[in-house]
């Protein structure tokens, strides 16, 4: 079977200062691309830039800031990179298609489904499947926040083998060598954890377009080495640099991928769902998710953190506040705040109704 790459290319490398688009460094990329397919290489290309180019065709100077001129500077950029895709791609007799998405659409079971049927269909047809952000109706609730986050969660989804992103410096350092010279290179991470042993400053936002970063970037990278998706920062002025790190040479800053889930619903849980609350659990309760794979009964919460309801994902953490599992909740944090730490049959005697025996079922839990 063929390996699935998702390139994620950020506004950075898309743009000019102005806003206009980088044609030079969009036709690199698309000729590294069709390289990459006749070699067997599935593809999906994360793009960035519809706001920062929506903004420049309106002659705004600067970033729009509200939200409905984001996404109304979105619906005039995105049509434009599509066609540009389009007639760069045509020339190569290579078929596109649009996507987009927000959170939400990967937080729903249903429509998670869908979208995976939806790339595996376009992989069969020979169609390279173009992804962003629908900026253009998403609110904050359900907006992934950047296209690196997207990007992640797009190759968790599609299992893909690696993740490449794409920006305006070559690899991750311990500051920007932008700003600091004497900034170490860092070529190879194998835990995420690592980089706090490495001291690095992930900064602010890129460009003056862009809403990513390299904090945003080594976000991502958790997430898709979490769900086994080997990851690597590079240079997006030098697209070939992806063939070449393929190909087993070390440049960018290259990501181990951890274990990968087998259960496809497990990895919607781990990967696709956002937590939106914490539940903290006894050591008894701890002990026996971690090393037993029980259940969460209401008995071992010590606490919960957040507003949640029923079917919501939550973090499920030790005393310390470290996560050691997520999971789908049977009850809402209101409820949950009359029967935690009481036994599974007082439940009926609390709430006055028959709920669930468990909070979370071991089956809609994974361990971190």
């Amino acid at each position: 079977m063929s390996d699935t790459l998702v390139i994620k290319v950020g506004t950075s490398s898309l743009t000019r200062s102005d806003g206009r688009l980088a044609l030079a460094t969009i036709a690199a990329l698309i000729e590294t691309i069709v390289d990459l397919r006749a070699q067997g290489y599935q593809i999906v290309l994360v793009s960035s830039g519809a706001v920062g180019v929506g903004a420049a065709r309106l002659g705004m100077t600067e970033r729009p800031k509200t939200i409905a001129l984001k996404q109304a500077a979105a619906a005039v950029g995105q049509g434009i990179i599509m066609r540009v895709y389009d007639d760069l791609f045509r020339e190569h007799q290579q078929p596109v298609a649009q996507i987009l998405l927000t959170r939400g659409d990967l937080d729903r079971r249903s429509s998670y489904i869908n979208a995976y049927n939806t790339f595996q269909e376009l992989f069969r047809l020979g169609v390279m499947p173009i992804v962003n952000e629908n900026d253009t109706v998403a609110v904050d609730e359900l907006k992934f926040g950047d296209n690196d986050t997207l990007s992640a969660r797009v190759a968790s989804l599609i299992d893909a083998d690696w993740l490449f992103l794409l920006t305006d410096v070559d690899r991750l350092y311990s500051a920007d060598p932008r700003k600091f010279p004497d900034a170490q290179p860092i070529f190879q991470i194998d835990r995420i954890e690592d980089l706090t042993a490495l001291q690095v400053q992930t900064g602010g936002k890129g460009s003056e377009w862009g809403t990513g970063g390299m904090e945003t970037k080594i976000a991502a990278a958790a997430i898709a080495t979490g769900a086994g998706v080997k990851t690597a920062i590079t240079h997006g002025q030098f697209p070939q640099y992806i063939e070449r790190i393929l190909h087993g040479e070390p440049l960018g800053t290259q990501f181990t991928p951890q274990l990968r889930a087998a259960n496809a619903r497990k990895r919607w849980i781990a990967h696709g769902l956002i937590a939106v609350g914490k539940i903290y659990l006894d050591a008894g309760a701890v002990a026996a998710i971690s090393t037993g794979g029980k259940s969460l009964l209401p008995a071992g919460i010590a606490r919960i953190e957040g507003e949640f309801e029923a079917t919501d994902a939550v973090q499920l953490c030790d005393a310390s506040g470290k996560e050691i599992a997520r999971g789908i909740v049977n009850y809402s944090s209101s409820e949950l705040d009359r029967i935690q730490g009481h036994r599974s049959t007082d439940i009926i005697d609390l709430l006055g109704y028959l709920g669930e025996e468990t909070v979370v079922h071991r089956d809609n839990l994974v361990l971190s």
